[in-house]
């Protein structure tokens, strides 16, 4: 079974390598610490990093990671999410990443895999064979429970990933389970090529991000005007987008502010907007996620807020620059102030604009690619067992 892996590791740019002389061996052993609270819901059984390598470049130590890692469940509940916290320095940029597993389906006892795979930076001034101690430290985020509990310091909020992800797979499989019941085998196999189809044809988009002012970009020559948002009414939605607008420059978004609308009847504490942008060709592309961008955000029920990013973002497909003719937001997710999260439904995603552009779920894709490689009655056994 592949999962889908979400690696959040900082790109490295080293700059002055050609006058030292780079000193490259594999990471030494006891070099990864793998810390895990008395009380954690999986244990490690094994961990293999002879993948892995240390390069010393001047005063910095640049780990290139490749391990395999295996748990297990030890609570009483089925896990269906997990997230791993990597850290090689807390403050230095690059020095930290995580890696995230939705969709799983482990029961107590059960063992599984983790793959890590990422580079991280370690600034000092010692060689890779003279560090003292642990260069790698690998902390336990979160594991999120099949009746959606949560254990974890959620130092990456990672519980809201998961959850949401979670929401999303039990929608998916039961619009499947449902097109099994109703179509019979052949119905759930035209469902499948489709996805897969959709999964092929959507259109790549590369997006730069840069937090706290415009980016040095092909925008730079462009002249900037501001653009209004269109949005897509997700029916049901309980927050609602009201008016929003961007500075635009060419290839280049920057500082959208969003002012949404809390429609339900609780409290919301994190509202997240998709982003399509289209060309002046009239070619679309999910361009971005716009989330809250104030960590104390409380929107009561019937009340308006301004979602804010002190943001700039690039566009290109495939290494072309892809000017932004028009910007269409769409409510994505929201939390409410109990914890507990909203997606859309199967039909709100049925909208013609969203099957063009946005991806399928992870579960949605695992589903899938068990099709792709097993077949059809490999699915219907997988299916069965939820």
């Amino acid at each position: 079974m592949r999962n889908k892996l979400r690696l959040c590791a900082a790109t490295l740019l080293l700059a002055g390598a050609g006058s030292l002389a780079a000193q490259d061996i594999p990471l030494p052993t006891g070099s990864v610490y793998f810390n895990l609270p008395k009380d954690s819901p999986v244990a490690l059984l094994s961990m293999v990093s002879d993948q892995s390598r240390a390069t010393a470049r001047g005063a910095a130590l640049v780990l290139d990671l490749h391990m395999a890692v295996t748990l297990r469940n030890s609570s009483a509940n089925r896990i269906r999410g997990i997230t791993l916290r990597v850290v090689s320095q807390e403050v230095a940029l690059g020095g930290k990443g995580s890696v995230t597993i939705p969709s799983l389906n482990i029961g107590p006892g059960q063992v599984f895999p983790v793959r890590i795979d990422m580079q991280l930076m370690r600034p000092g001034s010692m060689g890779v064979q003279a560090a003292a101690g642990p260069l790698v430290q690998v902390d336990l985020d979160g594991v999120l429970f099949q009746d959606l509990s949560f254990f974890g310091p959620n130092r990456l909020h990672s519980r809201r990933y998961l959850t949401a992800c979670e929401m999303e797979a039990r929608r998916d499989r039961e619009y499947f389970k449902r097109v099994l019941a109703q179509s019979g085998r052949k119905g759930l196999q035209d469902a499948m090529l489709e996805s897969l189809a959709r999964q092929a044809s959507l259109p790549p988009l590369t997006v730069k991000v840069w937090r706290g002012g415009p980016a040095v970009s092909t925008a730079a020559v462009a002249p900037e005007h501001t653009a209004k948002f269109a949005f897509l009414q997700v029916p049901d939605s309980p927050v609602v987008p009201i008016q929003g607008w961007a500075e635009i420059a060419g290839n280049e978004a920057r500082a959208p502010r969003i002012e949404v609308r809390n429609t339900s009847t609780r409290p919301v504490k994190y509202v997240e907007l998709g982003w399509v942008v289209s060309d002046s060709a009239g070619r679309q592309y999910m361009a971005a996620s716009v989330p809250s961008a104030d960590p104390e955000l409380y929107l009561p029920p019937g009340k308006t807020a301004r979602i804010l990013q002190e943001t700039a973002l690039n566009f290109s497909s495939l290494g072309r620059p892809v000017n932004v003719k028009q910007m269409t937001g769409f409510v994505k997710e929201v939390e409410f102030a109990d914890g507990r999260m909203w997606v859309p439904s199967r039909q709100s995603i049925a909208n013609p604009l969203l099957e063009k552009v946005l991806a399928p779920s992870a579960e949605e894709q695992r589903l899938s690619d068990i099709y792709r490689r097993k077949g059809i009655e490999a699915l219907i056994s997988e299916l069965k067992n939820y």
